[in-house]
């Protein structure tokens, strides 16, 4: 495919004006402008008087896991039996069926991070899928992309009716700690017995094995996490077992940026849209974002589906534009700064050279039109 004659904002160092990009299969393969264009050797896009971005990407959600106008027959985000589940697998509770892939797709979102909720203080592994596929193993982009955990009232809820642990913001933060100690001596374990010939390996714990790759920083912890002093729980835990971490929603990150900062967190925000529905959501502000961004926090955007609809992802970074974070910090929000955090910013986030051809054409300015892009690209197929 060779798209010719758009207004390309790759979201990388350099925009066309009036550029091309060419595909091959799957991958960008050329990018820049018209005068260097290839001669077309296949199917031809003429998007002469549209804007192309990359797809946009939706770093926080639980999409195919409460599934859309079900009831507890699609619902697979929590496994609310037993407070830590480290080795549970998003995808295997992702039904890629649920008709909001499709709707999320047609308002231009082309990459989910989804996977269990957040009632568990662990809670099981996110996963990074494509929104186009009837089989979700074909939609993988990543998995497992990050450890989800959980602090404040979401897990103190979920226990408080069955007077089980956790109740408190201490036994939340005990259980992760109790699980994150097991696995170190697993892993200390297993290494010990790699070598010596004559020590038998530990017996095998799906819970610890689980954990043993973000032991080892090869993923991050996903940790939700609203109020001021949970965030800063969050940053003791990953300091006491030194590994990385995103913040999800930070909804009172803005109270505490400067600090945010120092600390170089990193802040997936949202939903942008919503009532104020818990305690914890008191001072939740859509001036929030721009703040972070402001004070140097690295930040991207998420609907949290089903709590806002995947399809508003756009408008959320329109709303967070509006309510001060500056345009292009905005767009990036749900690009590439989404892609990078995500750790996925080698396939996806920007228009370039050898990167998934996830490209959106749109009529009118993208943060500020009310329309869907008019055409959909995902891993170069047009699937609107």
């Amino acid at each position: 495919m060779l798209i010719i004659n758009a207004d390309i904002r790759t979201m990388a160092e350099k925009n066309y004006p009036c550029g091309y990009i060419q595909i091959e299969k799957d991958k960008i393969t050329g990018v820049g402008p018209m005068e260097n264009c290839p001669k077309e050797t296949g199917e031809l896009l003429d998007a002469r008087g549209a804007i192309a971005i990359p797809g946009l990407i939706d770093s926080h959600c639980h999409i195919g896991m409460w599934e859309d106008g079900m009831g507890f027959e699609g619902d697979d985000g929590n496994e609310d039996t037993d407070p830590s589940t480290p080795h549970l697998r998003g995808i295997d509770g992702v039904n890629p069926m649920d008709k909001s892939f499709k709707e999320a797709l047609e308002w231009g979102v082309t990459t989910v991070v989804t996977g269990p909720g957040s009632a568990n203080p662990i809670a099981g592994q996110m996963c990074a899928l494509k929104t186009y596929g009837r089989r979700v193993d074909d939609m993988v982009l990543r998995e497992p992309l990050a450890i989800k955990m959980a602090m404040g009232e979401n897990p103190k809820t979920s226990y408080h009716a069955r007077s089980q642990s956790p109740v408190t913001r201490m036994a939340i933060a005990a259980i992760i700690r109790e699980q994150l100690m097991k696995a170190k001596k697993y892993q200390e374990l297993l290494e010990e017995a790699a070598q010596d010939d004559e020590m038998e390996e530990p017996e095998y714990d799906a819970k610890c094995e689980a954990l043993l790759p973000l032991l080892k920083r090869e993923v991050p912890a996903h940790i939700h996490a609203h109020r001021a002093d949970d965030i800063f729980t969050v940053l003791r835990i990953a300091k006491e077992f030194q590994f990385d971490y995103v913040i999800v929603h930070g909804t009172e990150g803005h109270l505490i940026a400067d600090l945010l900062a120092q600390e170089q967190a990193r802040i997936i925000a949202g939903p942008i849209i919503g009532a104020r529905t818990k305690p914890e959501l008191s001072n939740a502000s859509a001036q929030g974002v721009g703040i972070l961004h402001k004070s140097g926090v690295s930040v991207a955007i998420s609907t949290d589906h089903p709590e806002v609809p995947c399809y508003y992802l756009l408008l959320s970074a329109q709303i967070a534009m509006d309510e001060g974070l500056a345009p292009q910090a905005a767009l990036r929000a749900i690009t590439i700064d989404a892609a990078k955090i995500c750790g996925i910013d080698g396939r996806v986030g920007s228009i370039e050279v050898g990167k998934d051809a996830d490209i959106l054409l749109f009529e009118e300015e993208p943060m500020t039109t009310r329309h869907p892009p008019k055409s959909v690209i995902i891993n170069g197929n047009k699937v609107k």
